[in-house]
């Protein structure tokens, strides 16, 4: 998929910020500010999932301006294309992918944040592809 953005300045790959916004999104954040905090809160490992770069022996996540300037940018319909490309590549054995987020009532770690979680399930394997997990504030 081609990245909307001028080739002077990208910190961060375009797979990465959309990445996240999905993540994100998928873990009930809505709009631009929410899904900066979201990916602020990524733990080291995730962020070096999601292919942040590094930075002074850091995973860094985009900013909240990044993020936007990506979501506003980005063609929807060489989205969806690109989408139907990784189910075709990635899900072989499935027609489509179900793709969900909850986040548990009652599930609030020692920070007081709340546990969301995302799962990705074939529709004709039943099979849970992946399944992640995080926590934000209330």
């Amino acid at each position: 998929m081609p990245d909307p953005r001028r080739a002077e300045g990208k910190r961060h790959q375009l797979s990465v910020v959309l990445g996240i916004a999905t993540g994100a999104t998928l873990c009930d954040m809505r709009g631009y500010k929410a899904i900066a905090a979201w990916a602020k809160d990524l733990k080291s490992r995730a962020r070096e999932c999601f292919g942040c770069r590094r930075e002074n022996k850091k995973y860094v996540v985009p900013s909240e301006s990044i993020i936007r300037d990506v979501l506003v940018r980005v063609d929807p319909v060489k989205l969806n294309l690109a989408l139907q490309q990784w189910n075709a590549t990635f899900a072989t054995e499935d027609q489509s992918l179900a793709i969900d987020g909850k986040t548990m009532r009652n599930a609030v770690d020692e920070a007081g944040r709340q546990t969301h979680i995302m799962s990705v399930v074939g529709h004709e394997t039943t099979l849970c592809i992946t399944r992640k997990k995080s926590a934000r504030y209330p």
